[in-house]
């Protein structure tokens, strides 16, 4: 049985991001676009990446361009990131989300969570410490609203 600690994504740094490395810590995949409405979100994900690192959470942001908004490079979307939101958790390089190409991970978050197609940026998929998918949220899904389950998650033994 496939699990989340059986993917690997590539940082944009080229290093290479083990899920197995996951293991025992709650953790949060977005996939992201820099030129999307929703890239503020952004900021709330690092506050909560920042508040909640050192008890166990991971975040894992991976841009994508199927939606038309993303820049034209890995470096310019870190640098985007970093600048405009002070993003520091890990980002991957871009993944297709849908159809053609998707990347696996995204088969596999899509199918264990039962909603099908990743309508638009900033879909978000929280993992438990068990490697088990707690929730998957739409992308107009504030951050904020987030802290309640990530905490709920990170108290769980």
């Amino acid at each position: 049985m496939t699990t989340i600690y059986d993917f690997s994504e590539t940082e944009m740094s080229g290093r290479t991001i083990d899920f197995e490395a996951y293991r025992g810590k709650v953790v949060l995949i977005v996939n992201t676009a820099s030129k999307c409405g929703l890239a503020p979100q952004l900021e709330g994900i690092e506050a909560l990446y920042k508040r909640y690192h050192e008890q166990g959470l991971e975040v894992l942001g991976l841009p994508s361009n199927q939606f038309h908004q993303e820049l034209d490079s890995d470096e310019a979307t870190s640098d985007f990131c970093q600048m405009h939101y002070g993003v520091t958790f890990p980002m991957t390089k871009q993944v297709r989300v849908n159809g053609e190409a998707e990347d696996p991970l995204f088969t596999y978050l899509k199918a264990t969570a039962g909603h099908g197609r990743i309508k638009w940026n900033f879909t978000k998929f929280l993992i438990g410490r068990d490697g088990q998918l707690i929730d998957r949220f739409a992308p107009i899904t504030k951050p904020e609203a987030l802290e309640a389950p990530i905490v709920q998650a990170l108290e769980a033994k």
